[in-house]
């Protein structure tokens, strides 16, 4: 399992200056909805956008994580 907390901390230090938000969806630590507003993000396409969310926590992924709902948009 990883906590929301967790997943923000990742995201942190990938996109510092970026505002993060986690929730757990289901109560299981393992379904989260992550909304990302970033700098880093300008001039990018939502799918470039959600790739470099996906990029940073895939070593989760193959792990601790089973899905997300991204919602990104720059700054």
């Amino acid at each position: 399992m990883i906590s929301p907390l967790e997943i923000e901390a990742l995201i942190l230090a990938a996109l510092p200056g970026s505002s993060v938000n986690v929730s757990d969806m289901t109560g299981t630590s393992d379904h989260f909805r992550i909304e990302v507003v970033s700098e880093s993000f300008r001039g990018k396409g939502l799918m470039e956008q959600h790739r470099a969310i996906h990029e940073i926590l895939a070593p989760e992924m193959d792990r601790r994580i089973h899905a997300v709902q991204l919602k990104t948009r720059p700054a």
